[in-house]
């Protein structure tokens, strides 16, 4: 039996249809005919935070093998398949989520569904493609080993999650990339393909009835055994038993080749869940959000101390870091270090003044609105947060969860969050 409702909080959410097959699998339809075109989105609860240091990076790795074959087409065969309706496939695991997603012209939009289906149930995942994965993985590893800011941030990370998974990278880990087997990808599928852990996400030019109708049809398949301890649902917490975080208060000093020194604060901050995560955001824009925020006005306008700046505060179901990051050369470091330092503990002192209060809410939701122009982009905000639990209309009252944010809120968050830092500075050999 299928159960649909449809949003009518607010005309974003009218125009999308929320359903569950009988399957168990969520289907989210947002109706866009605006665009001739529709992107589809397959969301899976798996990433690097429900891995461990033996086996990080498997969900990566596993996608970007499926989309290399499938039980009815080779890679070749696949990718002509999704250029003759106009458009491309891509698979790939991140921290929270992994995600199978396709995009094409509208009138093709069930040739895209069934691809995404396709690659998602029916993947081969053929053993040159582990391999051929596998030489691009550790190349990519190589090379963000290689990146300075890349480098200094992972470096952080580790330091500021300890044994929280939220210190691995999604990407993987050298040893564990080569170490993986093809029946290890298998397993590992046969694992976290389950319809209680599946969102599909589908934005534009079509009729919801139509998307869910063949969506039915095409999630029916029988899924592979599950293993027993693969016990996991949508409908448990998007937590487990990993030690709390706490900014451990650490200081490391990092010599690599490089043009700039890099100087980075980190903070644990809020999930999405949290009831002041709104109120971080808006902090973490105040701090660092485009040319008004204090970083760029005082070390880069007032003392010169910065080539680049800003603040990094991603969206994720457990605790999301506040990094204030800057770039600078090597004889500053140690005056920008002091000036960010000064300007996060002003921000726990002094509350934001009514300008800046307005203008970190405008760079908020303003970036939000751009990157939510493309159907690509709405697939992906209706499943992210339909899949960690907040739900598919979390982004519209994010806008009025900001809207509300006072100067006395963004106050209480610094306070609450930017009290002991984690620090990294990478200077040039």
């Amino acid at each position: 039996m299928l159960v649909c409702s449809a949003g009518i909080a607010s005309a974003e959410e009218a125009r999308v249809t929320r359903t569950i097959l009988p399957s168990g699998v969520r289907v989210l339809v947002r109706e866009n005919p605006a665009a001739g075109v529709v992107a589809v989105s397959l969301f899976v609860r798996a990433g690097s935070r429900f891995e461990t240091p033996d086996d990080v990076g498997i969900t990566n790795f596993l996608h970007r093998a499926m989309v290399r074959g499938t039980a009815r087409r080779s890679a070749v065969e696949i990718a002509t398949a999704a250029e003759d309706i106009g458009g491309g496939i891509d698979a790939s695991g991140d921290v929270d989520y992994a995600e199978v997603k396709g995009t094409g012209l509208a009138r093709h939009w069930e040739s895209v569904l069934g691809l995404v289906a396709e690659v998602a149930l029916h993947p081969s995942v053929p053993a040159d493609a582990v391999q051929t994965e596998r030489r691009l993985i550790l190349s990519q590893l190589r090379t963000r080993g290689d990146t300075p800011f890349q480098f200094a941030l992972d470096t952080l990370l580790e330091d500021l999650y300890g044994r929280h998974p939220y210190a691995l990278l999604s990407i993987g880990r050298r040893d564990v990339i080569e170490r993986l087997s093809r029946e290890d990808l298998l397993a590992h599928y046969r694992k976290i393909y389950r319809p209680s852990r599946l969102v599909l996400a589908v934005s534009g030019d079509v009729l919801a009835p139509r998307v869910v109708s063949a969506a039915e049809r095409l999630f029916s398949t029988p899924f592979p055994p599950q293993p027993a301890a693969a016990t996991v649902t949508m409908q448990q917490p998007f937590v487990d038993a990993a030690p709390p975080v706490t900014s451990p208060g650490a200081r490391r000093v990092l010599a690599r080749p490089a043009q700039q020194a890099q100087i980075l604060v980190g903070f644990a901050g809020a999930s999405v869940t949290d009831a002041d995560y709104a109120a971080v955001k808006v902090l973490g824009a105040v701090l660092g959000g485009g040319m008004a925020g204090r970083f760029f006005v005082e070390l880069r306008d007032r003392l010169g101390l910065a080539y680049s700046l800003g603040t990094i505060n991603p969206s994720r179901a457990g605790p999301a870091f506040l990094v204030g990051y800057m770039g600078t050369a090597p004889a500053s470091a140690e005056a920008a270090e002091a000036g960010m330092l000064r300007e996060i503990e002003r921000s726990r002192i002094d509350p934001p003044s009514a300008d800046e209060l307005a203008r970190a809410k405008a760079y908020l939701l303003g970036t939000l609105a751009m990157d939510r122009r493309t159907n690509a982009r709405q697939a992906w905000y209706l499943g992210f947060f339909e899949l960690i639990g907040a739900g598919h209309t979390f982004p519209d009252r994010y806008i009025s969860l900001v809207n509300e944010v006072t100067a006395v809120d963004v106050q209480a968050a610094a306070r609450r969050y930017l009290e002991r830092p984690t620090i990294v500075i990478l200077q040039p050999r």
